[in-house]
């Protein structure tokens, strides 16, 4: 995620994006592991796609 802030709002902390809340847990610390497992699971999901696409070019440009 580019762009998140944990803010805290009463006894919770509230993770936002782009100033919409997503997500409220009681511990900041296990907050910001999952904005951290999120942007994992994020990028690893971005990653199989560009490799099959460069698998599928390369077997295009063969004749």
């Amino acid at each position: 995620m580019k762009s998140y802030s944990i803010v805290r709002v009463g006894d919770d902390y509230v993770v936002q994006a782009e100033e919409k809340s997503i997500l409220r847990i009681a511990s900041r610390r296990r907050a910001a592991q999952l904005v951290s497992d999120a942007a994992e699971l994020l990028n690893a999901q971005s990653q199989p796609a560009s490799d099959a696409e460069t698998t599928a070019i390369e077997q295009n440009e063969v004749p």
